[in-house]
């Protein structure tokens, strides 16, 4: 039963930088003290504020900008948490990590919550501390709703309290809805004789629409894994489309699967099992993923933002 305890995920909501710093400030510092490991993953301003407050204990802290490596939600997991603690000895470990901050758009939320959802089932069991501050200023009720749906215990005030309405499974599910279609988007459909002609088109479609270089690259071997992945996986055949949208391409692959694993792509598979790493790669190269799935199929879309 002890085991089963030892994942700790509290929301902390705090209204000021002073309540901020002083909340984070004391995690950290507990931590150190105990000669835990710990990671900070914030916002850079905020990242900036606590290892100025830390002084020379901030060599002791593993900092990341989480606006950089959490800009796709997707990757959080992965890349960052999982990251931090696959690397540490057996132990308890904490992480400050705010994945939500004011200025996330509406295309990214959703992503958001549905991490902070699965967080809970993937460290279950591990001892792992992670609070996750909310500015409870600037979010939104429905963003601090969502987050006591997410997360077990909200401290507030200086005070912790058990959330009534957690509940994650259904905060996740809240948010598989069906996305917005875009006004106009150019189709290529695609069965397995076809796999080269459609990354072909969305090269070439990309391309049209700006984006180069490297970040082309990027899109080739996304949309290369996807549409395998449907001709594998996914009913032998499937649509991909591509258009801009808010100073991003956005490339989409539809099929008549069922991504039935909510957690696809968001965790790596155990050590020699073949297979299921693709998605994660698509997460990483990606700024954005968003996925929709239903009884009828499942569509992925990959955001990448075009060069300024």
């Amino acid at each position: 039963m002890a085991a089963a305890r030892a994942f700790s995920h509290p929301a902390f909501f705090y209204r000021d930088e002073a309540e901020y710093l002083d909340g984070t400030l004391a995690f950290v510092l507990e931590g150190l003290a105990a000669g835990e490991p710990v990671a900070v993953a914030v916002p850079a301003h905020r990242l900036a504020l606590i290892h100025n407050a830390l002084g020379p204990l901030a060599d002791g802290v593993h900092f990341t900008d989480m606006t950089t490596a959490g800009r796709n939600p997707g990757r959080i997991i992965p890349g960052v948490l999982a990251a931090f603690v696959d690397a540490q000895a057996a132990g308890p470990v904490r992480i400050v990590g705010e994945p939500v901050w004011p200025g996330r758009s509406p295309l990214e939320y959703p992503a958001c919550v549905q991490h902070e959802a699965l967080v809970n089932s993937v460290f279950d069991g591990r001892t792992l501390t992670l609070l996750c501050p909310y500015d409870a200023t600037a979010l939104t009720p429905q963003v601090l709703g969502d987050a006591c749906a997410t997360h077990p215990v909200v401290i507030e005030g200086g005070r912790r309290r058990h959330s009534a309405h957690y509940a994650p499974e259904l905060a996740a599910a809240s948010y598989n809805l069906p996305l917005v279609e875009p006004r106009y988007a150019a189709a290529f459909p695609f069965d397995d004789e076809r796999l080269r002609d459609a990354r072909q088109f969305a090269i070439r479609m990309a391309g049209g629409l700006g984006l180069a270089g490297s970040r082309l690259d990027d899109l080739a071997l996304a949309v290369a894994e996807l549409t395998t992945n449907s001709v594998l996986h996914g009913g032998g055949s499937g649509t991909i489309r591509v258009w801009t949208e808010d100073g991003q391409v956005v490339c989409e692959i539809r099929d008549g699967g069922r991504l039935a694993d909510p957690l696809a792509g968001r965790r790596m598979p155990p050590a020699g099992r073949p297979g299921g790493r693709g998605l994660v790669m698509v997460h990483q190269l990606a700024d954005l993923v968003r996925i929709h799935t239903a009884a009828d199929g499942t569509a992925i879309r990959c955001y990448l933002a075009l060069a300024l």
